[in-house]
C-alpha cells in the first residue's frame, strides 16, 4: 500500500492572483517612479517630508542623538543645500545682469512699452508693498503676540521717549538728513566691487543703466557683439543653474532635517502666537496677488496657483526668491503667458525689490519685539516703522537671513531693545521659507498683469511678436 506524499512537501503553484497582485504592484511602482522622476516638484516635497521626519528623530524631542552627534549629522546632511546655493550664489550676478540687459534690450524697438512696463511694475511694487506693511502692523497691534511673552526682569526695558535728556534722536529728521547719501549711494561707483560684495541692488542698478544706454544709441550694430556675449553668458549661466537643479530635492531634505533638529518640535509651538499673525499676514498677501491676477490679469486662482505651485514649492524649500529666479522665468514665459523678454527683465527686478512679504513679516516682528520689551509704540512712529520697511524691503537681497539683518538696524534705529530678538530668530526660518514663496507669488503675479496689459493695449498679436523678438 503506497504512502500519499505529505501535503506541504509538494510546492503549491503560484495562485493567479498573487500573479496579478505582484504584476500589478510592479507596475504601479514603475509608473509612480517614473511619475516623480518627471516633476521636481514632487521630488523637493518627498524630500521635505522626509528632512521633516529625519529631523524629529535627530532633534531633541526624542533624545535618541547627543546634541554634538546631531549637530555633526545635520551638517552632512546640509551639505547638499549648501552646494546647491554655492552654485546659485556663483552664477546669479551675472545671470541677473545678462537678464535685465538683455530684456531691455529686446524692448529697444518700443522704448514707449518700456517706459510703460517699468512704470506700471514701480507701482505695483510700491502700492502691494505699502498695503503688506501697514496690514502686518495692523495685524500686530490688534492681535498682540507680544503680550504673551514676559519681558526678562533682569533687562532694563527703556522708552523711545526717555525724560530725562538728552532727548532721542528724531527718526523724522535722521532719514531726511539722510536722504542724499542715500539717492547717492544706490549708483554704484565701482560696479565690480558691488558685484564681489554680491550687492545686488548695486547690480540691478548697473544694469538697468547699460540696459538703457543700449536702448538710446543710435548706432546698436556696433553694439552687437556685446548683446552676444551677454547671450553666451546667460545660456552658460542657465546651464549651471540646471545643473544645480539635479541637486534640488537632496539639498531641500538635508537643509529641512538639520533645520528641525537644531529647532526641536516644542520651539515651534512655543512661538505659535506671533507664527500665526505672520502667516495670517501673508495668507492674505497671498489672497491679494491672486484677486489682483484674477482682475488685471485676466487668469483665475486655480489655474494661476496650478501654474505656479513647483516655483512655489521650491521657493518655500530653499528660502531664497534669487535661487529659484531661473525656474520663475521658464514659468512666467511658458505657463503664464508672458513674452520672454518681459519675464527676463521683469523677474530679476521683482526678486530684488519685489518684497512685500518681506515688509509685512517684518512689520509685525518690530511690533511684536517692541511688546516683548514692554515698549509702546504711537501711531505716528508705527506709521514711521511702515514707510521705513517699504523703502529697506525694495533692494534687499533674496537670500535667506538678510531680514534679520534689516531686523536688527530698524530696531536700532527706533530704540527698541533688542532683547526679544531672540523669539523671533527662533523660528525666523520657518517664517522665511513662507514669506519668501508669497515673494515669489508677487514676481509671477506682476509678469501675468503686466503682460496681459499690453496683450489687451496692443492686441493679441503683440504677445506673439514680443515672444519672437527675443529669439
Amino acid at each position: 500500500m503506497s504512502e500519499s506524499p505529505a501535503p506541504d512537501q509538494t510546492p503549491a503553484a503560484p495562485r493567479p492572483f498573487a500573479r496579478r497582485l505582484a504584476a500589478d504592484y510592479r507596475l504601479l511602482a514603475r509608473r509612480t517612479r517614473s511619475w516623480v522622476t518627471a516633476r521636481l516638484w514632487a521630488q523637493v516635497l518627498i524630500g521635505l517630508l522626509l528632512g521633516l521626519l529625519t529631523g524629529v528623530v535627530m532633534g531633541p524631542d526624542l533624545g535618541l542623538l547627543r546634541a554634538g552627534t546631531a549637530e555633526l549629522i545635520g551638517d552632512w546632511l546640509a551639505l547638499p543645500g549648501r552646494v546647491f546655493l554655492g552654485l546659485i550664489q556663483m552664477v546669479l550676478i551675472p545671470l541677473v545682469a545678462a537678464s535685465i540687459i538683455l530684456g531691455l534690450a529686446a524692448g529697444a524697438s518700443d522704448p514707449q512699452r518700456l517706459a510703460r512696463v517699468g512704470g506700471r511694475f514701480a507701482a505695483f511694487v510700491g502700492a502691494t508693498t505699502l498695503f503688506a506693511a501697514a496690514s502686518g502692523a495692523a495685524l500686530a497691534l490688534w492681535l498682540r503676540p507680544g503680550a504673551l511673552v514676559a519681558a526678562p526682569a533682569t533687562v532694563p526695558v527703556p522708552t523711545l521717549r526717555p525724560q530725562a535728556p538728552p532727548p532721542p534722536p528724531d527718526p523724522v529728521m535722521d532719514a531726511v538728513q539722510a536722504a542724499p547719501d542715500l539717492l547717492v549711494g544706490l549708483v554704484p561707483h565701482n560696479p565690480l566691487a558691488s558685484a564681489a560684495q554680491s550687492e545686488m541692488l548695486a547690480v540691478v542698478i548697473f544694469s538697468i543703466f547699460l540696459g538703457l544706454a543700449y536702448v538710446a544709441s543710435s548706432n546698436k550694430q556696433r553694439l552687437e557683439p556685446l548683446i552676444r556675449l551677454l547671450e553666451a553668458l546667460l545660456e552658460v549661466s542657465m546651464t549651471v543653474i540646471k545643473w544645480a537643479m539635479y541637486l534640488t530635492p537632496y539639498a531641500v531634505f538635508g537643509l529641512t532635517a538639520q533645520l528641525i533638529s537644531r529647532m526641536g518640535a516644542e520651539s515651534l509651538l512655543a512661538l505659535a502666537a506671533y507664527a500665526g499673525v505672520v502667516l495670517a499676514g501673508l495668507a492674505g498677501l497671498l489672497a491679494l496677488y491672486l484677486v489682483i491676477v484674477a482682475v488685471f490679469g485676466g487668469m483665475g486662482p486655480v489655474r494661476f496657483l496650478s501654474a505656479a505651485g513647483p516655483v512655489q514649492l521650491l521657493a518655500f524649500s530653499t528660502s531664497s526668491s534669487a535661487a529659484v529666479m531661473p525656474l520663475t522665468i521658464r514659468t512666467a514665459s511658458d505657463r503664464l503667458g508672458a513674452p520672454p523678454a518681459l519675464a527676463s527683465f521683469v523677474i530679476p527686478l521683482g526678486a530684488t525689490m519685489n518684497m512685500a512679504g518681506t515688509a509685512l513679516y517684518q512689520s509685525i516682528a518690530v511690533i511684536f519685539i517692541a511688546q516683548v520689551a514692554g515698549v509702546d509704540l504711537a501711531l505716528p512712529e508705527v506709521a514711521l516703522i511702515v514707510f521705513t520697511l517699504v523703502a529697506a524691503s525694495i533692494g534687499a537681497p533674496g537670500a535667506p537671513g538678510v531680514s534679520i539683518a534689516i531686523l536688527a538696524a530698524l530696531l536700532a534705529s527706533f530704540g527698541i531693545p533688542p532683547q526679544g530678538l531672540v523669539f523671533v530668530l527662533g523660528i525666523d526660518r520657518l517664517l522665511d521659507m513662507s514669506r519668501t514663496m508669497v515673494n515669489v507669488t508677487g514676481d509671477l503675479a506682476v509678469v501675468r498683469v503686466l503682460s496681459a496689459g499690453d496683450a489687451r493695449r496692443d492686441g493679441p498679436g503683440a504677445a506673439v511678436e514680443t515672444a519672437r523678438g527675443s529669439g
